[in-house]
This record gives C-alpha cells, sequence and structure tokens, in this order.
C-alpha cells in the first residue's frame, strides 16, 4: 500500500471495495466518458472495475496505481500511474473527475500529485499521458502540469462511433525538478 498523496484541496487514497458506488456516481455518465473507450458503465462494470483495481494492487511488482480522489470525505474522482515499462523508468497518467467538479482545478491537483508520486516514490524517468484532440479541458490540464505535447498519434484507440487520434504529452523528471525550483 502507498498510503495518501495530500495535496492543497484533495487527498489520494488507495480504492477501496465500497468506492464502487462512487465511482459509478460519474462513470455511468455519458459526458464523462464520452472520449474513453468504456461506459457509461453499468453497476455491474463498475463494480467490476474495483475489483480489478484491488486485484492489480497486489501484484508482485505492482505496476498499476489507482487512487480514489476525495476531497471533504467525498469521492470526487479516480487518478492512475501505471508503470508501462520497468526497463525504462516510464510510466503513464490518467484521471477522472466527477462533471459536478469540473472547472475547478482538481484534475489539475491530481496530475500533479501523480506526476510527483512517479518521480519521487517510483523513481521514473519519463511520465507521459494521452488525451483525445476533443477533450479540451483534458489537454488544458496536461499543459497546465507542465507536460510537453510530443504529438499526435493518428487512429491508436478504438471507440463505440470509431477510431480516434490521441494527443501525446510528457514530462521528464528534469524538467519537473527545474518547475519545482
Amino acid at each position: 500500500m502507498t498510503g495518501f498523496l495530500d495535496g492543497e484541496r484533495i487527498t489520494l487514497r488507495e480504492m477501496e471495495e465500497r468506492d464502487w458506488i462512487d465511482v459509478h456516481s460519474y462513470a455511468s455518465q455519458p459526458s464523462v466518458c464520452q472520449y474513453q473507450p468504456w461506459g457509461p458503465n453499468t453497476e455491474e462494470e463498475s463494480q467490476i472495475f474495483v475489483r480489478q483495481v484491488l486485484s492489480d494492487a497486489i501484484s508482485n511488482p505492482r505496476s498499476r496505481f489507482v487512487f480514489a480522489v476525495i476531497e471533504n470525505n467525498l469521492l470526487i474522482g479516480a487518478g492512475e500511474l501505471n508503470i508501462r515499462s520497468l526497463t525504462n523508468r516510464e510510466g503513464e497518467i490518467g484521471y477522472i473527475v466527477h462533471p459536478d467538479y469540473w472547472g475547478k482545478g482538481y484534475a489539475t491537483e491530481v496530475a500533479t500529485l501523480l506526476i510527483n508520486f512517479g518521480f519521487d516514490t517510483l523513481s521514473l524517468h519519463r511520465i507521459f499521458a494521452t488525451c483525445d484532440p476533443r477533450n479540451v479541458g483534458s489537454s488544458k490540464v496536461l499543459g497546465k502540469v507542465g507536460m510537453t505535447q510530443e504529438g499526435r498519434m493518428r487512429e491508436n484507440m478504438l471507440l463505440e462511433e470509431g477510431w480516434r487520434d490521441s494527443i501525446l504529452y510528457s514530462v521528464l523528471d528534469s524538467e519537473w525538478r527545474k518547475k519545482g525550483e
């Protein structure tokens, strides 16, 4: 277990089985998953997601870290860091926030905590993220946290309506440390 990651307004904590109910409150909404290859979730799909997160948390070596985003004792989203290469010390972050909390800086705070965790705790060298080109909010978050837009991956994800591109962002440990100086 990694414990808690504390931000200014939020805390990231390991997911718990009972979290599926709060996860479902946002994962069942079409607006939340419009740019994702999953959803809107049924209750069963939200339960399966949380069970898989709990199973991945006890893997050895562990490569997936999924956190509940807690604000004022309420679960308002999730943040995830996946180690994509142990050899190259590379990770990928992702985040999701309940629409009631959109536009208030929560995703930026989640992304910052995940990047700090990746570099400080997991000793990663490079962290990347991708987003749908239509997801302007997520693009702004990735730029705001100091990630560099590297380019566009063409038709790399299959959604219900067809193939979509992804914008690739990244930050290196050395860049992140300079930013904090």
